[in-house]
């Protein structure tokens, strides 16, 4: 399996517009983050976790040629405002598949209303096709299991996934005992650690790494970062052996 980063950024990237803060003045290319997002590859497949407002760029920068779907955490904007950008390869391919939370789907049907008309659509609009993601009910996509694992963004519901000893959490604050027992020993943990501080509906990094030594991973990859964490240099040297922090393009394969 192959993971690259697309995006490890926390809804404002990196740089802030406008921020005169030492990070954002950076000129070390792994502090410049676009919105969170990766791409899962193995065999003959391609799939995508969330797809924020910087998906076009970020399939631009991997020469992206297909997808077979993508999977949605949520429906906060820096997740989700990419959805537009799958005209390309709807032209090529078609329907692209889609799964999240049914209350995900709904709201994805509000803001990109044109995407699932079913009478008199645009002929220019892309297509999907819908596939709704519950609570402790393992789905497939490609020939793979993926196991959702819900997560607390402060009051907000979240879905993570687990496919096969890949485990991938984003705007996590909170997990339950139940929800636990799916991350437990992956072999590759990709967890947020939102900046050092306390934040109210996101890791900071102690809780990052207080959660990574509960679950034991062989390797976890911070990512979900604002420039409030540090810069990625120093950041890094801080951290424990198997513990590495995400940079934007960054490919991991085992």
């Amino acid at each position: 399996m192959k993971v690259t980063f697309l995006g490890t950024g926390t809804s404002q990237g990196i740089p802030v517009i406008g921020s005169t803060h030492p990070v954002c003045l950076s000129d070390d290319l792994r502090d410049k983050r676009l919105r969170v997002s990766v791409m899962v590859a193995w065999g003959k497949y391609r799939y995508i976790i969330d797809c924020g407002p910087d998906f076009r760029q970020q399939m631009l920068r991997e020469n992206c040629q297909h997808i077979d779907g993508i999977l949605f955490t949520h429906e906060h904007s820096d997740h989700v405002l990419g959805l537009d950008d799958i005209r390309p390869f709807f032209f090529r391919q078609g329907d692209i598949p889609i799964y999240g939370h049914k209350r995900v789907l709904n709201e994805l049907e509000k803001r990109f209303d044109y995407i699932f008309e079913s009478e008199n659509k645009y002929p220019g609009a892309p297509s999907v096709k819908i596939h709704v993601v519950e609570k402790d009910k393992p789905f497939t996509i490609g020939d793979k299991e993926v196991i959702p694992v819900e997560v607390d963004h402060n009051n907000w519901q979240v879905f993570g996934y687990r496919l096969d000893d890949f485990v991938y959490l984003t705007d996590v604050k909170t997990i339950s005992d139940s929800q636990m027992q799916k991350v437990k020993n992956a072999k590759v943990l990709v967890v947020n650690a939102l900046r050092i501080a306390p934040h109210n509906s996101h890791f900071n990094l102690e809780e990052a790494l207080s959660f990574i030594q509960e679950v034991k991973p062989e390797r976890a990859y911070l990512t979900h970062i604002s420039h409030l964490l540090g810069f990625h240099a120093e950041v890094e040297k801080t951290l424990p052996e198997n513990v590495f922090l995400a940079y934007d393009g960054l490919k991991v394969e085992w």
